[in-house]
């Protein structure tokens, strides 16, 4: 198992976050301000530079509108090119 922080699922996990946040609509700084969190937040977690616990990914999804249980089972299927979650 890797490692390090930049891990493939981990880029995987953020790439997604980012299509979900541009499906929803939203800026980094205006989905930071309903997380009540910097923009440097949102920035760090979608590009592998930070990890998101279970609860401060459930909160991202809350404010997405989407499933955490279907952001994790995407984030489990092997290889990047996938569905990419139907929102």
């Amino acid at each position: 198992m890797e490692k390090a922080i930049y891990t493939k699922r981990q880029k995987k996990l953020g790439a997604l976050l980012r299509l979900a946040r541009r499906k929803a609509l939203l800026s980094q700084a205006a989905l930071a301000e309903k997380l009540d969190k910097p923009q440097s937040f949102v920035s760090n977690y979608e590009t592998g530079q930070r990890r998101l616990d279970v609860v401060e990914l459930v909160a991202i999804a809350e404010v997405l509108g989407i499933s955490a249980s279907d952001v994790v089972a995407e984030v489990e299927r092997r290889g990047m090119a996938t569905k990419m979650l139907a929102f």
